[in-house]
């Protein structure tokens, strides 16, 4: 997981990849839940917002098209690699 950080950790507006996600420390509900809103490895995400007063509790992911809130517990659990920006030409 080379050049890879956490969710938790990644920039605001930064889209990245899921690369892995360490499911034995999310509930088995918690992990069904998530499967279902999409979060797997290999998918998109892209980090929008992060909650206030210094806990960043819950945190505001884009996903395809919709927009999920996680927690940032969840947050840690999930490893990403950031995707380069690209500018349309």
């Amino acid at each position: 997981m080379s050049n890879s950080t956490t969710l938790d950790q990644l920039s605001l507006k930064q889209a990245a990849e899921v690369v892995a996600i360490d499911w034995e420390a999310i509930s088995d509900t918690e992990g069904r839940r998530l499967r279902a809103l999409g979060i797997d490895e290999g998918v998109s995400v892209e980090k929008l917002h992060k909650g206030i007063f210094g806990l960043n509790d819950p945190i505001a992911l884009k996903v395809g098209r919709m927009m999920i809130a996680l927690r940032k517990s969840h947050a840690q659990a999930i490893f990403v690699r950031p995707t380069p920006v690209t500018i349309a030409a």
